[in-house]
């Protein structure tokens, strides 16, 4: 590689990276739509920049557009940098495509191509066919991790689901009398908030809402968009009264159809999903990431039980796992899952360590199912191909 090609190269990145960043501010608010940033350089200096806003509002090119032509740019000698593809299709605003042919800039370079079927190159292909020069592949990666829940949902017509545990350092996540509260730390748990506000959607288990009562909102940091709450009621045993019914959405999901109290948590703005049953009774948990797919819900976050959190682990639904570990010894206790018993290590379900971190007293782990996230990869090094 030359020296200019690898001055030229070095560029991209770092004004990527700047894209990124603007993508990482509006981490908890784009939902469904994906995370993305943008900026535009002319001469050297940035001259517009902008992130996509909340459902309905501008996307990150239109934003950082409508700044660049505020700050008087020539556009035909501008570069622009976006995280994902530029949208070629109508949904609730207009194509960034179309802004983008109107302000035909010198050159585009695109981190990773959309996996949504209405764009997945034809973004690129259009801005090529009008003589603008478009690059794709720049921190590939990098926009991937950004947007695991958007692209799932693109390609597996389901969630990126992650499954949040906390224990003790022998691994219990509460004492045998079920005392929970709190084994880790406040850090930890402010940790956690900040996991929950990405997400479109909190799941947990009928078991929690009976035992903890839990509000199961985002408290703690500033938020303009509280995520949905959902909750696992096979046998559709909530009360009325629970704290999770505090006004904001919530979903119930259960296997029983019962009108009147349907009725009755309607006007608590609760929404009531009746889904098939397993041969045990319980909600059927393949149909229930299905509807969250079919729903735009992108990202779950998990905090249940250990009963919940075991049958979405052995029916291989979790992506991830995000646990936080307390340096304390508590003895005999409840597990953070309820796993059928192995006959054979061969068997064992296998994550792999992808974070390590000290959040106050605890130590917060973050591992992946390796499979399911190489499968999801794919659309990465489809990016790295030239269209």
């Amino acid at each position: 590689m030359s020296d200019m090609m690898m001055l030229s190269a070095q560029q991209d990145h770092h004004w990527m990276q700047a894209a990124l960043r603007m993508a990482h501010g509006v981490m908890y608010l784009t939902s469904p739509n994906p995370r993305v940033g943008c900026v535009i350089v002319e001469n050297g200096q940035v001259v517009g920049q902008g992130a996509t806003q909340r459902a309905g509002g501008p996307h990150a090119e239109i934003v950082a557009l409508e700044q660049a032509h505020l700050n008087g740019a020539d556009l035909s000698k501008c570069d622009v940098y976006v995280t994902l593809e530029p949208c070629s299709h109508y949904g609730k605003t207009p194509p960034c495509v179309s802004a983008l042919l109107k302000a035909m800039p010198k050159r585009i370079v695109v981190a990773l191509l959309d996996p949504n079927p209405q764009v997945s190159g034809q973004g690129v292909r259009a801005l090529r066919a009008a003589g603008i020069k478009v690059d794709v592949g720049v921190c590939a990666e990098e926009a991937f991790e950004q947007n695991p829940g958007f692209i799932s949902r693109m390609l597996r017509q389901q969630p990126f689901m992650w499954l949040k545990l906390a224990a003790s350092a022998d691994g219990r996540s509460a004492l045998n009398n079920g005392q929970s509260q709190w084994i880790t730390g406040p850090v930890a748990r402010s940790d956690g908030h900040q996991w929950r506000a990405r997400s479109c959607l909190v799941l947990t288990g009928i078991g929690t809402v009976i035992d903890d009562n839990p509000l199961l909102n985002v408290r703690g940091l500033e938020t303009q968009r509280q995520p949905l709450r959902a909750v696992v009621d096979s046998t559709f045993k909530i009360s009325p009264d629970a704290a999770i019914f505090n006004g904001d959405p919530v979903w119930i999901f259960t296997t029983v159809a019962n009108p009147e109290k349907t009725a009755v948590l309607a006007d608590l703005n609760a929404r009531v999903i009746v889904l098939g049953a397993t041969d045990e009774g319980q909600v059927h948990l393949h149909e229930l990431t299905q509807y969250l797919g079919s729903h735009e819900i992108n990202e779950v976050h998990v905090e249940a039980g250990a009963t919940l959190s075991g049958a979405l682990l052995a029916h291989r639904n979790v992506d991830q796992l995000l646990m936080y570990l307390a340096p304390t010894l508590i003895g005999p206790g409840l597990p953070m899952a309820e796993l059928p018993e192995l006959q054979s290590l061969i068997e064992a379900q296998r994550f792999e360590f992808i974070d390590a971190a000290r959040v106050g007293a605890d130590v917060r782990l973050l591992l992946r199912e390796p499979q399911r996230w190489a499968r999801l990869q794919q659309v990465v090094s489809t990016s790295l191909q030239p269209l």
